[in-house]
């Protein structure tokens, strides 16, 4: 399906922005999703497309406002610098080392060692993040669902945008594996509240009040993905000269 898209003047630079029909919408909206992904706005299933652009330039200062706020990509290349359980660490290529990716120290500090060709280093490392995310996760997804007496029926490691995390009506927990870059208790933050749906497949009273139970923490993992969960989706990514 081809995606319907319109080109907006922000700042003085081009913006893609990406249209998304919708039945049930009564009116235009507009977000900014996290990572370097377009802007999309929201539109009536038979709304027309000249009537997006005056809507457009109604929020170009929000807009230009809102894409300024976003963290550079930072793609896994030699030099570059990434966090893993929040720790900042230094990617550092070493073409003769054995092995794929090892976290150890260069120069003094933390650093994950790549082996192998330079053009495999961003493969290699996005690999190393999704076996740590899953190797974390699975520890605290059994913890938890050992207190609550009930165990996923699978855990998938996604590189999702909109949530970190999710739980199905069937019992399958699903997880962003950008959660291994943050602290090490965001991420168990986000383990306890899938789990804890598997109890409570809603945000109910009683659902908080599980949640609670599981992780004491939780508010302070609440709060750090606010205010920096939005930088964590520019690990990873690639440079673009667009402003979107």
């Amino acid at each position: 399906m081809v995606k319907e898209r319109l080109v907006a003047e922000i700042s003085g630079a081009p913006v893609t922005i990406d249209v998304k029909r919708v039945t049930r919408a009564k009116r235009m909206t507009l977000r900014i999703p996290p990572g370097d992904a377009n802007p999309v706005v929201t539109i009536p299933i038979r709304a027309s497309l000249r009537n997006v652009e005056p809507f457009l330039r109604q929020q170009r200062n929000w807009l230009a406002a809102r894409l300024a706020e976003r963290s550079p990509a930072a793609p896994f290349a030699d030099g570059a610098e990434v966090p893993l359980r929040g720790t900042i660490r230094r990617i550092v290529w070493q073409p003769g080392r054995r092995g794929t990716v090892a976290e150890g120290e260069a120069d003094g500090a933390p650093a994950l060692l790549v082996s192998g060709q330079e053009a495999h280093i961003a493969r290699r490392v996005s690999d190393f993040m999704r076996r740590a995310a899953r190797a974390d996760l699975d520890v605290a997804v059994a913890e938890f669902a050992a207190m609550v007496g009930r165990r996923p029926t699978a855990i998938r490691i996604k590189d999702t945008r909109a949530q970190w995390g999710s739980c199905t009506p069937g019992g399958v927990l699903s997880f962003s594996w950008r959660l291994v870059l943050a602290p090490p208790f965001v991420l168990r933050y986000v383990a306890a509240h899938e789990v804890a749906h598997l109890i409570e497949l809603n945000h109910s009273a009683d659902f908080w009040a599980l949640n609670a139970r599981l992780d004491p923490n939780h508010e302070s993992a609440r709060h750090w993905l606010k205010t920096h969960g939005r930088t964590l989706h520019a690990v990873g990514g690639e440079r673009t000269e667009l402003a979107a």
